[in-house]
């Protein structure tokens, strides 16, 4: 669990790095393998594009629902807490294309009733550093509301926009070692650098909201699959069984 202090960090600065394990050795290799396994499976999809895996692979859901994470989420969300996705992310070497400045929420916009309080938990499959392309975040910047987006070159970036004004003075890269995890809130600007290094920067991500936020009957949500992984629903939401 997360103390005060962390929890008084994370709504100040919008992140946190524990340089914590967050699952026992033998269920983190478990992942890892699952991870293998959709990877050698992807067909056409670049590496970076494993969304929503566990859509398709319900043995994900014994992590994303798991204790070990929602005991981590909870403080941060509130008791009631949903499964909102998930996204296996992997930088080859020397071709994992750069993830330019974004705010998780701008891609959601339109989609959720409120943004406050979505969390994304970030695990490191592999190294995560800054040579071969470890996420960055600029503190603090959960605060100001959605930005100024331009487009982007999708052969070097892995999103078609980028936000337009960023002091990347102030980034914080989070270096992370296999089974180390990272938290960030989904509005927060952040970003990567390409994998030019010879170390793939694999990585899970796994994304909760609360319970009380309705997700809005929009064409972007048709077949959108949700499970409430701790507590009660009070928005009306329609849930997957588990």
């Amino acid at each position: 669990m997360l103390t005060d202090e962390n929890v008084q960090s994370f709504r100040e600065n919008g992140y946190l790095l524990p340089q914590k394990q967050l699952f026992s050795p033998e269920r983190f290799a478990a992942l890892q393998n699952i991870f293998e396994g959709h990877l050698a499976d992807k067909g056409d999809k670049l590496s970076d594009e494993l969304d929503t895996p566990h859509f398709r692979d319900r043995r994900l859901l014994d992590f994303l629902l798991s204790d070990e994470v929602l005991d981590v989420v909870e403080p941060l969300v509130g008791p009631d807490i949903a499964l909102w996705t998930s996204h296996f992310i992997s930088k080859e070497p020397k071709t994992g294309r750069a993830t330019p400045w974004h705010e998780d929420s701008a891609f959601w916009e339109g989609r959720l009733s409120e943004y406050d309080r979505i969390v994304t938990v970030w695990l490191a499959l592999s190294p995560s550093t800054s040579a071969n392309g470890c996420m960055r975040v600029i503190p603090g910047t959960h605060h100001n509301g959605f930005s100024e987006y331009r487009p982007t070159d999708m052969t070097q970036q892995t999103f078609h926009a980028e936000i337009v004004e960023v002091d990347e003075s102030k980034a914080v890269d989070f270096e992370l070692q296999p089974g180390e995890y990272s938290l960030h809130d989904g509005r927060i600007m952040h970003g990567a650098r390409a994998n030019t290094s010879d170390i793939r920067r694999t990585g899970y991500t796994m994304r909760y909201f609360p319970a009380s936020v309705k997700v809005m009957p929009v064409e972007a949500n048709e077949g959108w699959k949700l499970w409430l992984a701790r507590g009660h629903d009070f928005a009306g939401n329609t849930y997957e069984e588990r």
